[in-house]
């Protein structure tokens, strides 16, 4: 197995880029719920939000290791990568299923940064999960699908020019497998913005900049139709070990931060004439979710190795989304719990990147679900669902 995955220039630079956007940059923005816009124009001129983009449309053509790099880096430095991911992992079904004359007219921009690809429409209020029950609907007229429905979750939508949207072209009653007649469309909003495209903005306890959206007769070009009408759920399907081992990376920075912060407060924190890391109480939790963080990055270089080795590493990208998740979480609460009173203080950053964290046990995909795939897919455990 390649474990030449770490590619330490790219990290020493993202990490620089980073110190340019220190905790009160971050606190700024989760204070007025706003968007990030500065430190993502930073990263689109550095050229890192290319870097999964082919040299001859003006990207980095890097591989998916060193995408995961500058993910983790960006939170391993205290920042949140959320503002801007999703240009990593919704390219692959551009690159992979799209045609030629797509990829010439936005993958050029999309690289430089005139157009931003942030935003992924999938997830639906009534079916949530269960992609295949979906009711957005697409039917074609002419040279023309005609849109209609309702996305939640659509997280950078008002920050996006382009969204990659999931909608059914066939009904469910007229398929043979549920899986059937989905399509996807890849959607320049800003030729519908205010017509037939409302965004609606949804507040929560992080700053994630999500959204829902209706679509009341939006017009595609059936010219953007990515790949074949019916075909859309299995070209979903092929970027979500791409997606999982992405998020598995931030997760992965995330446990770094939240331990690096617990040990060096540990050990400065003076209580009672000796600094409060010197007592088990403190070092063990800390230590337990290092441990944590170990293992869940020696299963992600796996997924990762297998990955660009050409394989499908569906098993592994899960269990690195798992147990990265599981290894942030406990980094999360022990870093909480060795600050104190001070882990709720904004100035620390601690609170803001506990909220943060707490996101990944639910998405892009819940741990359950994730240990139902195992049980099903792994274990040849009766399906659950």
């Amino acid at each position: 197995m390649n474990y030449e995955l770490d590619h330490p220039e790219i990290r020493h630079a993202v990490s620089k880029l980073c110190a340019n956007f220190p905790g009160p940059y971050w606190q700024k923005c989760d204070r007025e719920n706003s968007y990030p816009s500065e430190f993502v124009a930073a990263l689109t001129d550095a050229g890192y939000l290319a870097a999964l983009i082919p040299e001859k449309f003006g990207g980095l053509s890097l591989p998916l290791s060193a995408a995961a790099a500058i993910l983790e880096e960006i939170h391993r430095s205290g920042g949140n990568a959320a503002a801007c991911h999703a240009q990593m992992y919704t390219m692959g079904t551009l690159l992979r299923h799209g045609s030629e004359t797509q990829k010439a007219q936005y993958l050029p921009d999309v690289a430089s940064g005139a157009l931003r690809l942030q935003a992924f429409g999938v997830t639906e209020p009534s079916s949530g999960t269960d992609t295949t029950s979906l009711k957005c609907t697409a039917r074609r007229e002419g040279d023309t699908y005609v849109v209609n429905g309702q996305k939640i979750w659509t997280s950078r939508a008002e920050h996006s020019d382009l969204l990659v949207l999931l909608a059914r072209t066939t009904p469910r009653d007229q398929v043979a497998k549920k899986t059937q007649g989905l399509s996807v469309f890849l959607v320049d909003m800003r030729d519908v913005l205010g017509t037939s495209l409302t965004i609606r903005p949804i507040r929560t306890m992080m700053n994630h900049a999500t959204t829902e959206l209706f679509f009341d007769e939006m017009p595609v070009p059936a010219a953007n139709l990515i790949g074949e009408e019916g075909q859309g759920f299995r070209y979903i399907l092929s970027g979500m070990n791409a997606e999982r081992i992405l998020i598995a990376a931030e997760c992965i920075g995330d446990a770094k931060w939240f331990i690096e912060k617990a040990s060096h407060y540990a050990s400065d924190r003076t209580v009672f004439d000796r600094p409060i890391g010197q007592n088990q109480g403190v070092q063990f939790p800390i230590a337990r979710a290092y441990s944590q963080m170990r293992a869940a990055e020696l299963m992600l270089k796996q997924a990762i190795a297998l990955y660009e080795a050409g394989g499908n590493p569906g098993e592994e990208a899960n269990l690195a989304k798992l147990l990265a998740a599981d290894a942030q979480w406990a980094a999360a609460e022990a870093c909480v719990q060795t600050h104190g009173g001070f882990g709720f203080a904004e100035e620390y950053d601690v609170e803001r990147k506990f909220r943060e964290a707490r996101l990944y046990q639910v998405a892009p995909i819940s741990t359950n679900l994730i240990l139902s795939y195992i049980s099903e897919h792994v274990l040849d455990m009766p399906r659950s669902y």
